[in-house]
């Protein structure tokens, strides 16, 4: 949900109009609304750079996992997480477009941990993984640019912490 979905839904809710505050709020997310669009482009141009970076990073720390037995050895298990990346990489360009959480949340992150226990994947890892496309995803951005995308991906990381 959007900034402004969230700020008319709860002065809906309250049977009032917008305040003041609430209207400058939605004023400075149309402001910010080409700045975000950029950077969900930025990312979204070069998702293989930052997964390619983020799995070399990751496969360097936690060499065993791509070792008999571990969560990426073959083929398939190694395709299936950098399809996990690059999901996770895409919900963090729906939450930057929207200016919100919510979008990670709904789509992404509800029940996830369990998913991934059943599965007997290491959360420690995934933690790993986000935190290597964060940085490999960040490195492409401008300081300001960055510093706007960072709490998605740490939004992640702590859900899955």
């Amino acid at each position: 949900m959007s900034v402004i979905s969230q700020l008319i839904e709860t002065a809906d809710n309250q049977l009032r109009y917008l305040s003041v505050s609430e209207l400058q709020a939605i004023k400075d997310y149309m402001d910010s609304g080409e700045r975000r669009l950029q950077i969900a482009q930025v990312l979204t141009e070069n998702r293989k750079r930052i997964i390619d970076q983020a799995q070399k990073q990751l496969f360097a720390k936690r060499p065993e996992y791509r070792q008999p037995g571990g969560n990426a050895y073959g083929e398939k298990r190694y395709n299936q997480c950098l399809r996990d990346y690059d999901w996770y990489l895409r919900l963090v360009t729906y939450g930057i477009i929207a200016g919100s959480k919510e979008p990670i949340e709904s789509i992404g992150l509800i029940g996830v941990r369990e998913m991934y226990n059943s599965l007997n994947v290491p959360i420690a890892g995934m933690i790993d993984a986000i935190v290597f496309l964060k940085e490999a995803a960040l490195s492409l951005l401008d300081p300001d640019s960055a510093a706007e995308a960072a709490p998605y991906f740490d939004y992640i990381i702590n859900a899955l912490s």
